[in-house]
């Protein structure tokens, strides 16, 4: 009997453990659902204004599959947010520049109690200042990997902000998500 009872509290507390252990690696993955494709996720944060995890995941694209493709993606996102910058300049809106900052500058949980520091102004300028460095960087990678696609790709993403003229930094050309 008491061997019995050794297995069904084992049990209980496997299972309680189970229930509240945190979600890591690939059990986060298959909890979470079918995946998402790159350009999904990115269009998805972009909408979310997460611009740190939009640049993250086109990097991690570039990483894992280079193209002119991946380049033109992280391009892409490097002109969402210098366009997202200066629409809130004119709207003068710097505590929400601020907050771009905060989400472009916090990674771990160590930033909580170690903050990056700024003014929004100042922030703003330094933002844009480096996204328009890095987005010619990876336009030009890209455009050395694949001309044709890259001018493709350039199309159809001027397309899409002439028609989202004041929003387009919040998604991706819906021809791009596949």
């Amino acid at each position: 009997m008491e061997t019995k009872t050794v297995k069904i509290v084992a049990a209980i507390w496997l299972l309680a453990a189970l229930q509240l252990a945190p979600l890591r690696g690939d059990n986060a993955v298959a909890a979470a659902g079918p995946a998402h494709s790159v350009i999904e996720r990115v269009r998805l944060y972009l909408t979310a204004g997460d611009y740190r995890r939009a640049l993250e995941a086109c990097q991690k694209e570039i990483d894992e599959a280079p193209s002119a493709e991946s380049y033109i993606h992280l391009t892409y996102v490097y002109h969402a947010i210098d366009a997202y910058l200066e629409y809130l300049s004119q709207e003068e809106r710097w505590m929400a520049v601020e907050q771009l900052y905060l989400n472009l500058a916090y990674r771990d949980t160590e930033d909580l109690v170690d903050p990056p520091g700024g003014l929004a102004r100042m922030a703003k300028e330094m933002i844009q200042s480096s996204v328009r460095q890095q987005s010619d960087v990876s336009a030009a990678m890209a455009g050395r990997l694949n001309k044709a696609e890259s001018d493709r790709l350039w199309q159809e993403q001027a397309q899409w902000r002439a028609a989202n003229p004041k929003t387009w930094w919040q998604g991706v050309p819906k021809v791009w998500v596949r």
